[in-house]
């Protein structure tokens, strides 16, 4: 499947979540790094991450079920799924008190798992959950849910504008074109779960801006200046009601740390280095 490129590398280790297999990726040592990849991308978003900071931290990466190498799912993809898949798969790898990097519907499951389960750190990448679920959102979302729609009934135009989308819309930068071809390449494998998650984003409870509120870990909040998918206003009136948000924008459309590589991986060590560390790294050192 093309969708497989996207994803974690093929030695990635097999977790069962749910009666769910998805694929995992484990690279490093050190603190837990826990990276949540947007729907219809896959682990392989962090795969330049993985290779700068495996040397102080253990990088985890997780394909999101029918993305990149993990299986179709039972259930109908939404933040409020992936953030108990991702406690499952936490749970079962004994991992505690991760930092995580969500990115889109990466980034509202983590603010979901965050706020029912210790976190160090956070870092939002054009983090959905953050804007009120108005009319004019769920008309949004009802007019993506049909695009995509028509790509899971295998529309003949459909791969065209899919590429269109995804090349002036989401990942306009230059250094994101590779990743950003193999997104492309499984745009039609991936419709029917794109088509799910946009009609998740349109109901109520797409709505967590009360959750990120209350969130008590250190927040980074990475947005890229020119998202059309997410735009930083709708966002930032949540974003200020974080107690501990900082913020920073770079250029691009929807994911910083693939079309900013080296400006992303700078602002994310400074972030990393500056969390406080847990009483019991303390006594253990």
């Amino acid at each position: 499947m093309k969708r497989y490129a996207c994803g974690v590398p093929e030695t990635a280790q097999s977790v069962e979540c749910d009666g769910v297999r998805l694929a995992v990726s484990r690279e490093g040592r050190g603190p837990a790094l826990v990276c949540l990849h947007a729907v219809g991308h896959g682990g392989g978003d962090f795969a330049g991450l993985a290779a700068m900071l495996s040397d102080r931290y253990e990088v985890i990466r997780i394909d999101w079920p029918g993305q990149g190498r993990s299986d179709a799912d039972h259930q109908p993809a939404s933040a409020a799924r992936y953030a108990e898949l991702l406690a499952h798969v936490l749970r079962q790898l004994q991992i505690e008190r991760p930092v995580i990097v969500g990115n889109s519907i990466g980034g509202a499951a983590a603010i979901i798992y965050a706020s029912e389960h210790p976190v160090a750190g956070l870092v939002l990448c054009d983090a959905g959950g953050l804007v009120p679920v108005w009319p004019m959102i769920k008309g949004l979302t009802r007019l993506f849910r049909g695009f995509f729609r028509a790509g899971e009934r295998g529309a003949s135009w459909y791969p065209r504008l899919f590429r269109w989308y995804y090349r002036f819309m989401v990942l306009p930068e230059p250094a994101a074109q590779a990743q950003r071809e193999r997104i492309i390449a499984a745009g039609s494998e991936c419709a029917a779960v794109l088509a799910q998650a946009w009609d998740s984003f349109g109901r109520p409870e797409a709505d967590l801006r009360a959750l990120a509120a209350g969130l008590p870990m250190p927040v980074w909040v990475a947005w890229s200046r020119s998202d059309r998918v997410i735009p930083l206003w709708l966002c930032r009136p949540a974003i200020c009601r974080i107690p501990q948000a900082q913020l920073s924008t770079f250029k691009g459309g929807h994911s910083a740390f693939l079309e900013q590589p080296d400006a992303f991986l700078g602002a994310l060590i400074a972030f990393l280095e500056a969390l406080p560390v847990a009483e019991e790294e303390v006594m253990a050192g």
